[in-house]
């Protein structure tokens, strides 16, 4: 049966593949009427399932993606950087009629916007194949929009043995709907932003906003950027400080966060070497453009 063995087992990293075109080293935003320009540009391969399952690869976990790709030119751009990544891509849905998601993101002056074109169904015809993988011992969910598009699949999950962690990432049309926190019960581990814990709990304190999720999760795992993370626990709190490095690209942090999180807390190792390990493995990701960051072998980063 899937997930009997949480230390050595694999984890499924479920949601949207994205081509990311990633501006970096601008001095500000754009606004109307107006146009900036950035020194770089990076196309890559995104998308929460991706980075976290990247970065879990790169930690010597075994983890496959469950995601549907397409044919389409931008897909085939990713390919190569998609084989190269250690990633298991067994479920890896070629055949999808869609696209990548594509995304721009500029990142400057600490702070980052997106702007993103939605593509398709999250999740691909392999899910039911990947959810009976025998190896499988955790199912991460990348993004809220995909439990909302199938409200069954913690049960789902539940029912093989998987544990199952979420990252609601932020979706203007989701992130204050009033069913979020009721529809993903069974998530054993919840990974919120600071920004995304504030707007579902509708708390304007850091402090209250764990509490309010800690309340419904077993374990929450709290983002806070340069402020580090933060880890609820039942009763128990714990903070840890974010690391200095120096900072080029901040997408996908959140994500490698994911990564480093999971393979410790799947590994048993103590609740706060599970939040220095999260906290490690998103410092990687801010050292060069897209999530991958030093993973890449940027050598900007280096």
């Amino acid at each position: 049966m899937s997930g009997t063995d949480r230390a050595g087992g694999a984890v499924l990293a479920l949601g949207r593949v994205y081509c990311d075109l990633v501006f970096t080293h601008l001095d500000g935003f754009p606004v109307l009427g107006r146009e900036v320009y950035a020194r770089d540009l990076d196309v890559v391969a995104g998308g929460g399932a991706y980075i976290a399952a990247a970065h879990l690869a790169a930690l010597g976990r075994h983890a496959a993606l469950v995601a549907r790709l397409g044919g389409d030119r931008l897909s085939r751009l990713l390919e190569d950087e998609l084989a190269g990544s250690g990633i298991d891509l067994r479920f890896l849905d070629r055949d999808a009629a869609d696209g990548p998601q594509v995304t721009v993101a500029m990142a400057a002056q600490g702070e980052r916007a997106f702007l993103t074109r939605r593509a398709g169904a999250a999740c691909p015809g392999s899910l039911p194949e990947a959810l009976a993988w025998p190896q499988a011992a955790h199912l991460h969910i990348a993004e809220y929009a995909t439990l909302a598009e199938r409200p069954d699949l913690v049960r789902a999950a539940r029912a093989r043995g998987l544990s199952v962690s979420l990252d609601p990432s932020w979706d203007d049309a989701l992130i204050r709907a009033p069913g979020l926190l009721d529809a993903c019960a069974g998530v054993e581990i919840f990974l919120p932003n600071l920004e995304e814990a504030l707007a579902i709990t509708g708390e304007t304190a850091p402090a209250r906003a764990l509490d309010a999720l800690a309340a419904r999760f077993p374990v929450v795992a709290l983002k806070a950027g340069a402020d580090g993370a933060f880890l609820a626990i039942g009763a128990t709190r714990l903070h840890r400080p974010a690391k200095a490095v120096p900072v080029v690209d901040t997408t996908g942090a959140g994500d490698a966060f994911d990564a480093g999180f999971l393979d410790a807390w799947l590994a048993a190792r103590a609740p706060e070497d599970a939040l220095e390990a999260g906290i490690a493995s998103a410092s990687l990701a801010v050292q060069a453009p897209g999530g991958l960051g030093r993973l890449r072998g940027d050598p900007r980063s280096i």
